[in-house]
């Protein structure tokens, strides 16, 4: 994939998952605002609702005993009588109906003794409302006469007890607080009224008097502006009130996300399952990515790795080709030798590729028996030590361990080691130096090959192992190889239940530990 593309690809993934995440957070703010608006329309319509039967119970009280003396009461303090007569008829002049309508008003003064008040008296009217009706016949000779006469007599107690509320809540705040309201009605309605619309948070209240508190309030009240309501209490016809009922929600906010917690949950977990599908959809576009490149290098590494032995391989061919080379046996062995050489290196080349393909496909059978791993170590040192004496180095074993005897496959294991020590030695720039330890810890043995060679970085060392894998040169193929070498390790010693770790600093060098166990 062309690189421009695949990073567009990228940004474009990457600017829908931001997207998506953006509104997934704008729904979940909105969600708990319109939760967080609907409780304080709740809370407020709760106070206005227990204000209003507060001062509606107040007035109640006050009226019925009202009610029980106005009608004993002796004579008024003054009269007056209000009357109103009219008559309708039908359209045939053969009935008439006259109406008469009367309202006697008495005036009183009660004792405010009475109403439990401070006032010495308070002035109310007694209204009787009467009324008749007549009905007239005209008789054929033109005169009228009387038909019927329906009369009733009511008292006008709703226009009474609007009168009465209206002086009763000038004189009623002569009276403390205290007396006017309970803190049990307070609670006992604020609870009703808040269950009543689905509010179960529990809460504090109190009654201030002009910002100042009063007796009336719960043990743990405190006036948080962001937790708490108010409305007004006792209104007088004025509109005027020097009472504020505040009730507080300590539990508001875990009220108000719990009303959209299962939602923003799901929602939450659903884009985090985008967030880890596209994470995961990313790092295989990379990791296919890295993997294309990595093949790239492979052949173009395998290539040159065969290229040189093809190449020396005709050139031998075409030498043994000349007569004057066909009669000199000095010469012929040469060039058969140089030849077989060769094709072994590419063999070996070709070997290396297939066993690591049997590797992953799991179709290599490695067969296991008791070896002893310094045996294991001498065999594989005898395999490079020539190669690293004619570069004028040298392999040294420092052999620790009291116990070696490990199980294992014979000729696997034995490559592991050589590996190991021909990586040492193409990673040396001078003369290979390559120091081998062993020592036992606990149930295992601990071999460590050491060399003195470039070393790699710590972010080289997490991929070294890694199928394919070869530290970046650029095009330069001074070091040889395709990757494979250290990847068959792993997976060799993953096969013997061992471990391998590197510790390596760039420019002094790498130390490659194999862990195994022992068996007795």
């Amino acid at each position: 994939m062309n690189k421009k593309l695949f990073l567009l690809l990228v940004g474009l993934m990457s600017l829908s998952l931001v997207g998506i995440i953006f509104v997934q957070g704008y729904w979940i703010k909105n969600a708990y605002r319109t939760k967080y608006d609907q409780f304080s329309y709740n809370v407020k319509n709760s106070l206005l609702n227990v204000a209003s039967q507060i001062q509606a119970r107040e007035l109640d009280t006050y009226y019925s005993i009202y009610s029980d003396i106005v009608d004993s009461i002796g004579n008024p303090n003054s009269i007056t009588y209000n009357e109103l007569l009219y008559a309708t008829s039908d359209g045939n002049n053969f009935e008439k109906s006259v109406f008469y309508n009367s309202i006697l008003e008495e005036d009183f003064k009660l004792s405010a003794n009475i109403l439990d008040t401070e006032i010495d008296s308070i002035q109310f009217k007694r209204l009787t409302n009467r009324k008749e009706r007549f009905l007239i016949n005209n008789a054929l000779d033109g005169s009228d006469g009387l038909n019927a006469r329906i009369e009733s007599i009511s008292r006008l107690t709703e226009f009474e007890r609007n009168q009465f509320d209206a002086a009763f809540r000038n004189i009623s705040g002569k009276k403390p607080i205290h007396q006017r309201v309970s803190k049990t009605e307070i609670d006992t309605l604020l609870r009703k009224q808040l269950v009543d619309r689905g509010i179960e948070s529990p809460f504090e209240y109190a009654v201030f008097s002009r910002d100042l508190a009063t007796k009336v309030q719960s043990e743990n009240f405190e006036a948080d502006p962001e937790y708490t309501y108010s409305t007004p209490l006792f209104v007088n016809e004025d509109l005027n009130t020097q009472y504020q009922l505040y009730v507080s929600f300590a539990d508001m906010e875990k009220e108000v996300l719990s009303g959209i917690l299962g939602i923003a949950i799901l929602s939450l977990i659903f884009t985090g399952v985008i967030v880890l599908a596209y994470s995961s959809a990313l790092s295989q576009l990379f990791k296919q990515r890295q993997i294309s490149q990595i093949k790239s290098d492979f052949i173009n590494n395998m290539t040159h790795e065969f290229k040189t032995p093809i190449a020396t391989i005709n050139l031998a061919l075409d030498a043994l080709k000349n007569p004057k080379v066909k009669d000199n046996k000095e010469f012929l062995t040469r060039y058969l030798k140089m030849i077989r050489d060769e094709n072994r290196r590419m063999h070996a080349q070709v070997e290396n590729v297939l066993r690591i393909s049997k590797l992953e496909k799991n179709e290599l059978d490695l067969p296991k028996e008791r070896l002893k791993m310094h045996d294991i170590i001498e065999n594989a040192v005898s395999h490079v030590e020539l190669i690293v004496e004619d570069r004028g180095g040298y392999i040294k074993t420092h052999f620790g361990a009291l116990k070696s005897s490990v199980l294992a496959n014979d000729s696997h294991l034995t490559n592991v080691v050589v590996n190991i020590l021909d990586n040492g030695i193409k990673y040396s720039e001078g003369e290979p130096r390559i120091d081998v330890y062993t020592e036992n810890v606990k149930n295992t043995i601990i071999v460590k090959i050491r060399d003195q060679g470039v070393g790699m970085s710590k972010s080289v060392q997490k991929k070294i192992f890694e199928k394919f894998y070869r530290e970046h040169t650029g095009d330069i193929h001074n070091v040889k190889g395709h990757g494979l070498g250290l990847a068959y390790v792993k997976r060799i010693l993953d096969d013997h239940d061992a471990q391998i770790y590197v510790e390596s600093e760039k420019g002094k060098g790498s130390t490659f530990i194999i862990k195994l166990h022992l068996i007795s």
